[in-house]
């Protein structure tokens, strides 16, 4: 049987773009992927998605995203995409289990993933003091110590982001430099609330009832080297993001970084029928309510390739 519609991936994007064309009539197929709700339920609440005044937490959101598609008749696969033919119509993918998928229409909102440091000790304190999203999370440490890892663009624009909520931001730096552009560069250096630990690396993260501090050192394998503590309530990873388009690269343009290119603000991709939603397609925002605004553009421009 040849899907309609099938769509990859069920972060915000992937679940609004279901709701979407599930009430223009289809009855799309949604692949989740190991991750059920997409990259947002490794955080805890959720208080800037428009609708809940009091903050909802980040599974149950999702949750009740994936309820609503439901309803619209989408149909669910717990599985993963393993590898894929793009090269003519209709579309054909591999599930992890075997299964062939084929398809008219495919909708890619497979995210991407937060790069960390590879410590045990973030999967133990992730949303009890670990976050890889300051516009998401920061807003938890108003004035609180936190501590931002990296030295580029992102890293300095999170660090600066913070030091308007935090009492006091570190910003952890394995180079004994800075990568960020030169107004990037004067912003934190120009913060009093900001502390940058240059030559410094993370070695771990300590707390009971939640985050407590950092173990640090300095000048790792130098004459000089040093281990030190700080105490922060919150540890935020700015070392870039990796996205999550790797079994579609032969079929598909993307930018150096693998984030699928799509027309202007549209999510169409180069392929007829092929759009691509969410952080897949963003590497500046990475936002629920901009992933979720995305999939909706991506349903609807389906709808009108489907129907014509």
């Amino acid at each position: 049987m040849i899907q309609d519609l099938t769509i990859v991936g069920s972060g915000p994007a992937g679940y609004t773009a279901a709701i979407y064309a599930g009430r223009a009539g289809f009855t799309p197929l949604l692949i989740e992927g190991l991750q059920p709700g997409g990259q947002l339920t490794t955080t805890t609440e959720v208080e800037n998605f428009p609708g809940f005044p009091e903050g909802i937490d980040a599974n149950e959101l999702m949750e009740k995203m994936r309820i609503q598609a439901q309803r619209f008749g989408t149909t669910f696969v717990a599985n993963s995409v393993e590898h894929t033919d793009l090269r003519t119509t209709p579309y054909h993918l591999w599930l992890d289990d075997g299964t062939e998928i084929i398809t008219k229409s495919l909708i890619i909102a497979t995210g991407a993933s937060a790069k960390y440091l590879g410590l045990s000790d973030e999967k133990k304190y992730m949303g009890q003091g670990v976050s890889a999203c300051a516009t998401c999370d920061g807003f938890f440490y108003r004035r609180k110590t936190v501590a931002v890892v990296g030295g580029g663009d992102t890293a300095c624009e999170e660090a600066t982001y913070l030091a308007g909520l935090a009492n006091k931001v570190y910003l952890i730096v394995r180079k004994p430099f800075l990568r960020a552009s030169k107004i990037m560069q004067e912003r934190v250096f120009n913060n009093e609330k900001i502390e940058i630990l240059f030559n410094t690396n993370t070695e771990g993260l300590f707390g009971t009832n939640g985050l407590q501090g950092a173990h640090l050192i300095s000048r790792k394998g130098e004459s000089d080297e040093r281990h030190f503590d700080i105490t922060i309530d919150g540890f935020f990873l700015a070392i870039g993001h990796t996205p999550n388009s790797k079994v579609f690269l032969p079929w598909l343009k993307t930018d150096n970084e693998g984030y699928i290119l799509t027309q202007g603000d549209s999510p169409v991709t180069n392929l007829p029928g092929v759009y691509a939603a969410g952080d897949i397609a963003d590497p500046h925002y990475r936002q629920a309510i901009v992933a979720a605004a995305s999939g909706a553009k991506a349903a609807i421009e389906a709808e009108k390739f489907l129907k014509q």
